[in-house]
C-alpha cells in the first residue's frame, strides 16, 4: 500500500506531507436531517465554509486531512468531494461504522448466526469501500474506523471490529479507533484486534491523548500501536495544557514514532452544532493545531524534526504502510 487513495484520486504515500489523522467535515444524521432539519445547517453555506477553512489550513502547511466520518455519522462522500475539488489539500475518506448506538436492524438481521444468515454485510461494505469505491462515487476509502466506549467493546461493536479485521486482512488498510481513554479502553481494543489477527502497528488508538496516564499510554505504544493525540481544542474532553504536558512526557521517553496529532474537529456537526462550539469549545477548529499548538510545542523545546515525525512520517507509515 505505497499509494494512498484520496477523495480526488490515488497519490504516492511519500507525497502526503503534513497530515491531520482524525478530523471530520460534516457530521450529520440522515433521518433527523430529512424529518427535522437542524436550524443551523445550510448545505451550500457549509460547503463554502469548508472550502474556506481547508484553504486556510493548507496555507498553514497542512497537506492532507483524514476525514473519519463513517456510516453512523452521516457520511456523504459526494458532498466532501465537492469541497476536495476546490481546495489545495488532500482528503482521505474512511470506511467502518460508528456503532455508538449499536447496529441497525438491517445489519443485525444479516450475517452468520443471524435471522436471515449469509455473509456479514459489514465485511462486504468495508471491502467494497476500500477496493472499489464508496457507493457510486468511485472514491476509495483509505482507512477503517471502529468505535467502542468504556473498558470493553459491546457485542455489536465487537462485530464491527471483527468485520474491520477481515477487511484489513483482505486489503491491508490501516485501522483507527474511537476509544475511551478514561476507562483504558484501548487495551481491550488491542486485545481484540490482536486475537483477530490485526498487526497492532497498523492500528491507531484514537483519543489516547485524553489520558494523562503514562503507564497506560506506554503500554499501548509498546505493543506497537499509534497513540492518537487527536482532540486538541476539544475543551469539554480535556485541557490542551494537560494534553501538551502528557505529549512532552512521552516525547522525552522516546515515543515520537508512535504518536499522531489532530483535533477531531468538524466544519459542521449536528452532535455539537456551531453555536454550542462557539460557546463551549471556541478553539476546537481545524486550524488550532498549526496556528496555536505547534508554536506552544516549539516553545517547549520540540524541534522541527520531531514535529515532522508526528505529522509527516507517522501518518505516512500508517496510511501508506511504508
Amino acid at each position: 500500500m505505497s499509494d494512498v487513495p484520496t477523495i480526488m484520486g490515488v497519490v504516492p504515500g511519500d507525497s502526503l506531507g503534513t497530515t491531520l489523522m482524525h478530523e471530520h467535515l460534516f457530521v450529520l444524521d440522515p433521518v433527523l436531517d430529512a424529518d427535522l432539519p437542524h436550524p443551523e445547517w445550510d448545505e451550500a453555506a457549509a460547503i463554502e465554509r469548508a472550502v474556506e477553512e481547508l484553504t486556510r489550513l493548507a496555507g498553514l502547511g497542512v497537506s492532507t486531512l483524514v476525514d473519519l466520518t463513517v456510516p453512523g455519522l452521516g457520511r456523504d462522500v459526494s458532498r466532501v468531494r465537492e469541497v476536495a475539488s476546490r481546495v489545495p489539500l488532500r482528503i482521505v475518506a474512511a470506511t467502518g461504522w460508528y456503532a455508538a448506538a449499536g447496529l441497525p436492524p438491517a445489519v443485525l438481521s444479516h450475517g452468520p448466526d443471524s435471522l436471515v444468515g449469509g455473509p456479514d454485510p459489514l465485511v462486504a461494505l468495508f471491502v467494497r469501500d476500500l477496493e472499489h469505491g464508496i457507493g457510486d462515487t468511485g472514491v476509495r476509502a483509505g482507512i477503517i474506523k471502529v468505535f467502542s466506549d468504556g473498558a470493553e467493546p459491546t457485542p455489536p461493536q465487537a462485530r464491527v471490529f471483527a468485520a474491520a479485521a477481515t477487511a484489513h486482512a483482505r486489503t491491508g488498510a490501516p485501522l483507527t479507533t474511537h476509544s475511551d481513554a478514561a476507562a483504558r479502553g484501548g487495551l481491550a481494543q488491542q486485545d481484540l484486534l490482536a486475537r483477530l489477527g490485526v498487526p497492532l502497528e497498523r492500528v491507531v488508538i484514537g483519543h489516547s491523548g485524553d489520558s494523562g496516564d503514562l503507564d497506560y499510554l506506554m503500554r499501548l505504544a509498546d505493543r506497537g500501536s499509534y497513540l492518537g493525540f487527536d482532540r486538541f481544542g476539544m475543551a469539554h474532553a480535556g485541557d490542551d495544557g494537560a494534553r501538551i504536558a502528557t505529549l512532552l512526557a512521552l516525547l522525552d521517553r522516546g515515543y515520537a514514532e508512535r504518536i499522531v496529532l489532530s483535533h477531531d474537529a468538524a466544519v459542521f456537526s449536528r452532535v455539537t452544532p456551531p453555536s454550542w462550539r462557539a460557546a463551549h469549545a471556541p478553539d476546537w477548529r481545524l486550524d488550532h493545531l498549526p496556528a496555536t499548538i505547534l508554536p506552544r510545542l516549539r516553545a517547549a523545546g520540540v524541534d522541527d524534526r520531531t514535529l515532522a515525525t508526528l505529522l509527516v512520517d507517522n501518518p505516512r507509515r500508517i496510511l501508506a504502510g511504508a
